[in-house]
């Protein structure tokens, strides 16, 4: 074991480093004057590649359609993602696209007759903070919460942020049929119903097969963090 940890240690220092820039720029949510090509997001790149400053980035799939408001429908569930996902990161851990994740979270909240909404949040890169961000902009209460290497937990408004309804850490062993159960669950509690748990798979080698990767997909989702930033409200083009 004591040699797994130290390879472990050595492969996230090194990712870490790889990923590290060496000065820090400022993050801009002001629209570039060449922005009007494409969708804004209200996050910028840097021309030198730091993935924060610079010109306005795009996303092919979200787009930014102002800040997020208080849900006053009690028919829907917040998606909450994080502030990283469909922008820098476009895929989770194991490489599943965005876009088709929340096609089936949306897909399972639709299929019981429950509305979804998409926001993206910034105050936090942590999932449980996400979705707590989430749940106090839904109407139903009810929210899920997505980091951007895939880890997802539904959450409801008054419990702590460390509770939750259920959680799904292990992201390398979430399908897209697993997402779609999420979304359906998650619509299911916004209806004030209590469904079994969503079955997940359980894979020990999970955590140091992935771990590694997943330290380093957590700090260049950090990156994006803005203190005191409101969450927008995004349109998904699926």
């Amino acid at each position: 074991m004591m040699e797994i940890n130290e390879t472990l240690l050595r492969q996230i220092i090194g990712d870490v480093l790889s990923q590290m820039q060496t000065g820090d720029n400022p993050i801009s949510f002001a629209p570039s004057p060449a922005a009007g090509k494409g969708p804004v997001t209200g996050i910028s790149t840097g021309a030198a590649g730091n993935g924060i400053a610079g010109n306005t980035q795009s996303s092919d799939f979200l787009t930014v359609t102002g800040d997020a408001k208080p849900g006053t429908h009690k028919d829907e569930v917040v998606i909450a993602v994080g502030p990283a996902f469909g922008l820098s990161q476009t895929t989770n851990i194991t490489g599943v696209p965005h876009q088709q994740i929340l096609r089936e979270l949306i897909a399972g909240i639709e299929e019981e007759g429950i509305r979804a909404r998409v926001i993206r949040c910034f105050k936090s890169s942590d999932v449980a903070f996400v979705a707590v961000e989430g749940n106090r902009l839904s109407g139903s209460g009810i929210s899920v919460g997505i980091q951007s290497k895939g880890t997802t937990v539904i959450h409801q408004r008054g419990l702590p942020p460390l509770s939750n309804l259920e959680l799904f850490p292990q992201a390398p062993l979430l399908t897209l049929e697993t997402y779609r159960l999420i979304g359906k669950n998650a619509a299911r509690y916004a209806k004030g119903e209590s469904p079994d748990p969503v079955p997940t798979l359980n894979d020990q080698m999970a955590r140091p097969k992935y771990q590694a990767k997943s330290a380093v997909l957590h700090i260049k989702e950090t990156k994006y963090v803005v203190t005191g930033k409101q969450p927008q409200e995004l349109r998904v083009a699926l």
